[in-house]
């Protein structure tokens, strides 16, 4: 009887260790099985070569499966089933690089024998990858294809030469996948410079595999405004970021620009000096304007970006007079985070509800502002936003402003 009792308590222990082990079993990736990849096309190889230019301005629009399927395919797809040769050469059959897609809804791996994604995560890192690579393109290209390789698949076989074959192969894969980008009319990017430590750390590659390209794919912002003016039949929305030249938020000022794109509203990007200016985590854009040039009759809003570097425009007396003109002539007005003081010192925020960083609450009250603190204030055509964590709503807000919706 004492056996049996000891047996069923052992017998019990174990059944619940393995409910246990079922509970804590990961959940299956999910899979995409690919559409079967078109073999014919009408763009000639010489006409694809003549196309090919690197585009850094992207709508925020996502690509089509079929589109992905095709781009995975140009990189690493079955040619010959039998003997399992790809479409782009690799020494000794070895294969060492896997693909990443980055998209809206996710991460995925390549899996060349099934011709399928398989998804390593449900985020959107696009974001993350655009900080890493200190490009806003990778932010808002459609798709983004991290071109990863390992050297461990090739030393027993090549020792030295291990390295040099690993981005060789890497070179023949993105070559393949920006032509057939122009075969698909869609236009992209590699970028080689970036923090590989976050770029790995940001999509969770495996010990030992080396992020090597990103391959930004996407629509080029040009022709996405044509076809929006083509569709409105009226001349696209244009808009003025002034942005303070070094330390700005980036997250303020990406993700506004972002939200433009995507409306397809024209930026211009003013500062007080023209080119490379840094953010205040070294992420870097381009100035292409003087806050002094800028003639508010020639947009339809004009817009202030926070930051520690802003308070360089709060005397300012160029940025001071496009923030009156903007008010007197019926323009959209916004800023956001610690930008709204620039508002207050011009004087438009009288009477008017507005929020901001809360280090500038008390002078926005001081100028007769009417403070409210919440995420994104509209009163008429001023908009303020809160801070960095509100830029996303913020830059929906202007958007939605400047194009009537």
């Amino acid at each position: 009887m004492k056996r049996l009792t000891i047996l069923g308590i052992a017998l019990v222990c174990f059944a619940a260790l393995c409910l246990g082990q079922r509970r804590t079993r990961p959940a299956p990736r999910k899979i995409i099985q690919l559409t079967k990849p078109n073999l014919t096309g009408t763009v000639s190889l010489e006409e694809a070569l003549a196309k090919r230019r690197s585009v850094r301005l992207f709508a925020n629009k996502p690509l089509e499966p079929e589109q992905i399927g095709q781009l995975a395919w140009a990189g690493q797809g079955i040619t010959e089933s039998l003997r399992g040769l790809r479409t782009a050469p690799s020494a000794g059959g070895t294969y060492p690089i896997d693909l990443y897609f980055a998209t809206q809804d996710g991460l995925f791996v390549y899996r060349p024998a099934e011709h399928s994604l398989e998804q390593t995560s449900d985020q959107d890192i696009r974001s993350g990858l655009a900080a890493a690579a200190s490009m806003e393109s990778v932010a808002t290209a459609g798709c983004n294809i991290i071109v990863a390789g390992s050297v461990r698949k090739l030393t027993n076989q090549f020792r030295t030469k291990a390295r040099t074959y690993m981005l060789l192969e890497a070179g023949h894969i993105t070559q393949n996948i920006q032509l057939q980008a122009v075969c698909l009319n869609l236009s992209s990017v590699a970028i080689g410079g970036f923090n590989s430590k976050d770029v790995s750390r940001t999509c969770r590659l495996t010990r030992g595999l080396e992020p090597i390209y990103i391959i930004c794919v996407g629509y080029p912002l040009e022709q996405a405004v044509e076809a929006l003016k083509d569709q409105q039949g009226t001349e696209a929305k244009r808009a003025a970021l002034i942005v303070a030249s070094q330390n700005f938020h980036e997250e303020e000022f990406f993700e506004t620009k972002r939200a433009l794109d995507a409306a397809g509203v024209q930026t211009v990007i003013a500062s007080t000096r023209i080119g490379s200016i840094m953010g205040v985590l070294g992420n870097m854009t381009e100035a292409n304007i003087l806050v002094g040039r800028l003639r508010v009759e020639d947009y339809d809003a004009i817009i202030f970006i926070g930051g520690p570097g802003a308070v360089e425009y709060v005397a300012n007396p160029a940025a001071l007079n496009l923030a009156r003109e903007a008010w007197r002539q019926r323009k959209i007005l916004a800023a956001i985070g610690t930008a709204p003081t620039i508002l207050a010192n011009a004087g438009v925020l009288r009477g008017v509800r507005a929020t901001s960083f809360l280090s500038e609450r008390n002078i926005l009250i001081q100028f007769g502002a009417i403070y409210t603190g919440i995420t994104v204030e509209q009163d008429r055509l001023i908009i303020t936003g809160r801070d960095p964590g509100s830029a996303i709503q913020f830059g929906r807000d202007v958007a939605d402003a400047i194009t009537g919706r």
